[in-house]
């Protein structure tokens, strides 16, 4: 419900872009992104910069040669996305706000309910696993995901 509380809390008109994060949105997923790993070169950008490029390419559909120059390199932002895709740093960050908003609907955690549709069904009677697991990654990659950080 649009209340004058509400509207203040996601008015996005002092950021640079709409889809870049607020100082609360960031206190609630820095902590879920691993550190940098030992040795090598020390990170030259900073991980909400990269956020936030990553929410604008998703939040915009803009190519990945159409990023703005003020945001991290193309190259960074998909190497990024690749190994936080990889190692289940994107997953945890979804886990974990989904959780978020559920408790804070006043529902459980987890779902206690699921609907499976006759559909479904017979695609997994047909192929089992590995038929359900490359639907799934087809799925995947033929969608774009945006969400707005609560």
């Amino acid at each position: 419900m649009w209340t004058a509380e509400n509207r203040s809390r996601y008015d996005r008109r002092g950021l640079r872009y709409p889809s870049d994060m607020t100082d609360a949105e960031w206190a609630l997923i820095a902590g879920l992104i691993p550190p940098a790993e030992r040795g090598g070169n020390a990170r030259t950008v900073g991980l909400r910069e990269v956020v936030n490029g990553l929410l604008y390419v998703l939040g915009t559909g803009c190519q990945w040669r159409a990023i703005p120059k003020d945001l991290p390199p193309r190259s960074t932002l998909y190497g990024y996305l690749m190994r936080w895709g990889w190692d289940g740093t994107l997953g945890r960050i979804h886990h974990a706000l989904h959780v978020q908003c559920r408790e804070q609907a006043g529902r459980e955690a987890s779902p206690t309910a699921a609907i499976i549709d006759s559909q479904s069904v017979k695609a997994a009677e047909k192929g089992g696993l590995r038929s359900i697991r490359t639907a799934m990654m087809a799925a995947r990659s033929a969608t774009s995901w945006s969400t707005r950080l609560a």
